[in-house]
């Protein structure tokens, strides 16, 4: 095994910022690098453990993993080494149990490191461990709003927090965890285009007013349609809950009920993300008919674009 440098407190970030790459490890100065047989009985320190020998986290609050940001996580380990250490728990017989960090053990693993550096504290028992899990992951980690939902109501389903006590650890008020634990209620229509970004917090908290499922999604396909903003859409249930309960006539359209993505239009959208370098949405109605949603942020990336499908047509004609 390759010689492991150390170093001690104070070399600031210099140090975390120039990785070195031996035998397929990655190697990052670290304060006080203990070794594997002292180690097992420690905590509260930072180390290198080998990949192996961490066991998945049990309370992983995150689902999806966006191919696209692991590509962008990997490259950007790859250039500047790993700056965030994972954070596990001593288990047992040497081996360890993650607490935070999968997407960035994950990336390694597919990088191929043997070795990533680690922060090792002392979990007096399981259902501490299920909290710290979820509130690290909800504060460090990009989670989607379902995710995060979920997490709370993990929190105070397994954990008995209170809504109060989950604000006060996550830094949140109450009102967003109660927000946040109320979008698990909306269809499944509704919560995938909010896991994919087609519809805002915004948009997701104003249809869950309304209490008839097929209503949810008639609007939500409508926002999809016509690019509804939040106000626009705070308007129509307005209207849905003062009227007669049904349906606006301004919801009253031929506007496809699509299907809840399923694993080939994922795959799908992982490719034409490859592709054309930006955030694609597929969406397939029964009939089998769809559209594909082609976002860019800029002018330039706009021009960027054009010029790309003139390339595309020039190579097919």
């Amino acid at each position: 095994m390759s010689k492991i440098k150390t170093s001690v407190l104070g070399r600031g970030l210099d140090a975390l910022m120039k990785p070195q790459h031996k035998n397929d490890e990655l190697i990052i100065e670290t304060p006080v690098i203990h070794s594997e047989k002292k180690r097992t009985q420690e905590s509260e320190i930072i180390t290198k453990i080998t990949v192996t020998n961490i066991l998945p986290n049990p309370f992983q609050p995150r689902v999806n993993f966006d191919p696209v940001a692991m590509e962008e996580l990997k490259k950007s380990i790859l250039t500047n080494g790993l700056i965030q250490p994972i954070t596990v728990r001593y288990y047992s017989d040497g081996k360890y149990q993650l607490i935070s960090g999968e997407r960035r053990l994950k990336a390694c693993i597919e990088i191929g490191y043997k070795l990533i550096p680690a922060y090792i504290i002392e979990v007096a028992s399981d259902e501490l461990m299920l909290a710290m899990a979820l509130i690290e992951n909800i504060q460090r980690e990009r989670l989607n709003p379902i995710e995060i939902g979920m997490a709370y109501k993990r929190l105070m389903e397994e954990c008995n927090l209170s809504q109060e006590q989950i604000a006060e650890r996550v830094g949140k008020d109450r009102s967003t965890v109660a927000n946040s634990i109320r979008l698990l209620k909306l269809p499944d229509e509704v919560k995938e285009a909010l896991i994919t970004e087609s519809i805002s917090m915004g948009h997701a908290r104003a249809l869950i007013n309304v209490n008839d499922n097929s209503v949810q999604v008639a609007i939500l396909n409508k926002i999809i349609e016509s690019n509804l903003s939040v106000r626009k859409v705070e308007q129509l249930v307005k209207i849905y809950l003062t009227g007669e309960k049904q349906i606006p006539t301004s919801l009253r359209s031929n506007t496809p009920n699509y299907h809840s993505k399923n694993a080939n239009l994922n795959a799908i959208e992982d490719r034409l993300r490859r592709i054309l370098g930006t955030k694609i949405i597929c969406r397939q109605s029964s009939s089998g008919s769809g559209e594909i949603l082609v976002e860019f942020y800029s002018s330039e990336e706009l021009e960027r674009l054009i010029e790309l499908f003139e390339i595309i047509e020039k190579n097919n004609y």
